[in-house]
C-alpha cells in the first residue's frame, strides 16, 4: 500500500501509486518532449567513421605495470625516484606544519584576553 500525505487533514493516508509519488501538483522531472537541436550541422559517431582513434603516442601501461609490481620492497607512493620523493616530502612538511599552525592558534585562542 503507498502512502501520501494529506495538506487538508495534515496526515498520512492511503492513495494509488502513482499520486502517492507525485503529491500535491508536483510534476515529474523527466520531460516528455525531446530536446531542441544544439548544432545545426549533424555529427558523425565514431562507428559510422570508416577509421578508429588513432593514438600518436607510445601506449605505456605495460612499463608502468612492470615498475609498480616490482617486487623491491619501496612503497608504491615511492617508486619512481626522486620527484616521488619530493612530492611526498612536500607533503609531509605541510602537513606536520599545518597541524602545529593549528596547534598554536588554537592555544592562542584559549586564552583570555588581558584587561588594561
Amino acid at each position: 500500500m503507498f502512502y501520501k500525505f494529506d495538506g487538508f487533514t495534515q496526515r498520512l493516508s492511503g492513495g494509488a501509486g502513482p499520486a502517492a509519488y507525485s503529491p500535491q501538483g508536483l510534476k515529474p522531472l523527466v520531460s516528455s518532449e525531446p530536446p531542441t537541436l544544439i548544432f545545426a550541422t549533424p555529427t558523425k559517431v565514431v562507428s559510422e567513421s570508416g577509421e578508429g582513434v588513432q593514438f600518436l603516442g607510445q601506449n605505456k601501461v605495460p612499463d608502468f605495470q612492470k615498475l609498480f609490481q616490482k617486487a623491491d620492497g619501496v612503497p608504491v607512493h615511492l617508486k619512481r625516484g626522486v620527484p616521488d620523493r619530493l612530492l611526498y616530502r612536500t607533503t609531509m612538511a605541510l602537513t606536520i606544519g599545518g597541524t602545529i599552525y593549528c596547534l598554536v592558534a588554537l592555544f592562542l585562542a584559549a586564552q583570555p584576553k588581558k584587561q588594561n
